[in-house]
């Protein structure tokens, strides 16, 4: 599933590529993407024009002149505007009255799309739910301690959650716990403050890269422009098990964490007693 590093990716791209366009007409062939209907989305997006693109965790939003469009990506949604590429699993086609259009693929059909008029969009149950953004400027060390002490579970199922962070998934929470030095079975609310300020600036630090790097690629990710990630070249745990350490040298273990698959050092990030 594209983390919030692809998903930024994505939406910059985007930005250059259909900023500025307007709507006019919209083709949808699996109506059930659109939950807010998709006859009601043909219907309202015609001569609205897209006038930017924002991101909150993993969502997309397209900004429009009426209203948002609220698209997230799943686990195998991409967008793109080379007319060549359209296949089969091209299921939403967005066409714009300059003759260009922007199609969305989905081989497994788990891509959403939503509409909302005005700027009710940011007062969705799917943006409200979201927790503090994984940046220096919005994830706040003192509140993410107190999140953080009403959870039992492991850190790892606990950063997971979007409701604590947005926009972390399984490839960088694993980078991010080994970065800072923290077993991901040890109970969220057993981390002490020091732990706490490593894991916020692992955060920030990898996140940041990972979005510099345009994402990670490891199974079919491409951006708006149909470029791989390179932070899959920068990977130090997940995807390594059996490898030695970059830091120690002892091998990578691999377990499952609430059933996702979980990587780490067991010498450098020790288990709590």
């Amino acid at each position: 599933m594209p983390e919030l590093p692809e998903v930024e990716t994505v939406k910059r791209g985007l930005e250059q590529l259909v900023v500025g366009k307007t709507f006019a007409n919209i083709e949808v062939k699996v109506p059930k993407m659109v939950t807010t209907g998709s006859q009601a989305l043909q219907a309202v997006l015609p001569g609205q024009t897209i006038q930017n693109i924002d991101r909150r965790g993993k969502f997309l939003i397209f900004q429009c002149t009426q209203g948002a469009i609220l698209s997230h990506l799943r686990m195998e949604g991409k967008y793109f505007i080379q007319p060549d590429n359209v296949d089969q699993h091209v299921h939403v086609i967005f066409h714009f009255t300059d003759g260009t259009s922007l199609y969305y693929r989905d081989v497994r059909k788990f891509g959403r799309f939503a509409y909302y008029p005005g700027k009710e969009v940011w007062q969705s149950s799917s943006v409200l739910k979201l927790g503090m953004e994984p940046f220096a400027d919005s994830l706040d060390e003192a509140r993410f301690y107190c999140e953080l002490l009403h959870y039992r579970s492991a850190i790892k199922t606990v950063l997971l959650n979007q409701k604590v962070v947005a926009g972390l998934g399984n490839i960088y929470v694993d980078e991010v716990l080994f970065r800072a030095h923290i077993h991901p079975l040890t109970r969220a609310n057993q981390l002490s403050k020091a732990e706490v300020h490593r894991l916020r600036c692992a955060i920030i630090d990898v996140i940041h890269q990972a979005i510099e790097a345009k994402g990670t690629t490891i199974r079919t990710y491409e951006n708006a422009f149909g470029e791989n990630g390179t932070y899959q070249q920068h990977l130090q745990v997940y995807g390594r098990e059996n490898q030695s350490c970059v830091r120690c040298g002892h091998p990578i273990q691999k377990i499952k964490v609430n059933g996702r698959g979980t990587h780490f050092c067991p010498h450098c990030q020790r288990e709590k007693q």
